[in-house]
C-alpha cells in the first residue's frame, strides 16, 4: 500500500495538464493519526501543484485524520458529509472550501 505521502503528492499526477477555472488559493492539510503529515496545494491560474510542509499564510486550513483521508480520495467519504460529521475540520475561506471539494471527491 502506498503511503499516505505518496497518496498527497501523487494528486500532482491529477492537476498535470488539467486546468482547473476558478480556484485560487492556498490550502494546507493538517493530517492526523496513523500517518500524520502536513501538506499543502497551491492553485494559481488554473493550476495546481502539491508539497509537503507548511504554508506561511493558508487561505484554508483543513484539520482531519490520514485515514479519512484516504477514504475521501477513494470516494468512500463523501467531504460535506465529513465536514457535517466534524471528521473534517476548516478554518478559512469557506468558498474556497466548497471549490475544493468538488476536486478531491
Amino acid at each position: 500500500m502506498m503511503s499516505l505521502r505518496e497518496v498527497f503528492l501523487g494528486l500532482q499526477e491529477r492537476l498535470n495538464g488539467q486546468e482547473i477555472k476558478g480556484l485560487n488559493g492556498t490550502f494546507q492539510f493538517e493530517l492526523e493519526g496513523e500517518e500524520e503529515g502536513l501538506y499543502h496545494i497551491i492553485f494559481l491560474e488554473g493550476r495546481g501543484k502539491t508539497g509537503e510542509g507548511p504554508l506561511a499564510a493558508p487561505n484554508l486550513h483543513v484539520t482531519m485524520s490520514s485515514e479519512d483521508f484516504r477514504a475521501m480520495l477513494a470516494g468512500e467519504l463523501n467531504p460535506a458529509a465529513a465536514f457535517m460529521s466534524g471528521k473534517l475540520k476548516v478554518k478559512g475561506d469557506m468558498g474556497l472550501a466548497m471549490k475544493l471539494q468538488s476536486f478531491l471527491s
